[in-house]
């Protein structure tokens, strides 16, 4: 983790800020606006923007064990039995970039749900840089604390219009490595994709698996997308990962892309990079429709 925060670090410091329009852009003032602190600079010149025209979109709120955990939803109006999508964020939390994704996924008639897991241990948006981010919050969240948010959302989805027996789930960076484990932990998932998530890790009391560890008894099929100039994710544990797949049986594959490093698909950041966005994306739907979910 610590290749990847010094590669995210380095990207920072290429594009400096540069104008008040940036600026405004960076403030987090609700759940699915703004950015975080730690995730300057935005690169607003390739930033996607979707409108939120003929959608239901904005921050609901659960309840999950005494605790409220906001999540930013975006779906058709007026329509039902939508399939459902859990769109599981960056260690920058749910702001603009992955309220945007929500929006996209609705615009294609899905029900999508962005759950900000890291409320219980501080405010994502607020820490200005990515070590301390990493040791103050994302380092204190528990995997079984995840996974029953996402829980959550789903049970919420089934009595809000979507239909649980479509259910997909896609994350980024931290949110791809969550995207195999709720693959591996809730049998409703018809299918994941899984954005350059971290695959190996020590085991710990928060972290007891790593997707590698789950890989090989994995009946959800994943599709995870990495970039082969990752410094925080080498390729020889992309390979660790293929292999321990290939002795399971849920059919899931890995396609690297040769050119891209660490959040190709982050079009608010100096890390994106087009082709490979739009072409994750393509795929991303593909294998949502092949495997059940659309």
């Amino acid at each position: 983790m610590k290749d990847m925060e010094l590669e995210i670090d380095s990207l920072a410091a290429k594009t400096p800020l540069s104008d008040a329009l940036d600026r405004r852009l960076f403030m987090k003032v609700a759940l699915g606006s703004g950015f975080a602190a730690a995730a300057l600079p935005v690169c607003a010149q390739t930033m996607i923007k979707t409108d939120t025209e003929g959608l239901d979109a904005g921050e609901i709120t659960l309840t999950v064990k005494g605790q409220k955990v906001p999540v930013y939803r975006a779906q058709p109006k007026g329509k039902t039995k939508l399939p459902v999508v859990l769109v599981v964020s960056e260690i920058f939390g749910v702001h603009e970039h992955i309220a945007d994704v929500a929006r996209r996924f609705a615009k294609l008639g899905y029900l999508a749900l962005a759950p900000d897991l890291f409320v219980r241990q501080g405010n994502a948006g607020a820490y200005s840089s990515i070590a301390e981010l990493m040791k103050e919050v994302v380092s204190k969240v528990p995997d079984a604390q995840v996974m029953a948010d996402l829980d959550a959302c789903v049970a919420w989805a089934a009595e809000h219009g979507g239909n649980v027996d479509k259910l997909g789930i896609t994350g980024f960076c931290w949110g791809g490595r969550i995207t195999w484990l709720y693959a591996a932990h809730n049998p409703k998932v018809k299918a994941g994709v899984a954005w350059y998530g971290r695959l190996v890790g020590d085991k710990t009391g928060l972290t007891p698996r790593h997707p590698v560890d789950i890989a090989a008894d994995l009946t959800v099929p994943v599709l995870g997308l990495y970039g082969g100039k990752d410094n925080g994710i080498p390729l020889d544990t992309v390979e660790r990962m293929r292999a321990a797949l290939e002795k399971g049986g849920s059919k899931s594959e890995i396609f690297v892309y040769p050119e891209a490093g660490h959040a190709f698909h982050a079009d608010y950041r100096p890390s994106y990079v087009e082709a490979a966005a739009k072409d994750g994306w393509r795929r991303c739907l593909a294998w949502f429709k092949a495997h059940g979910v659309a």
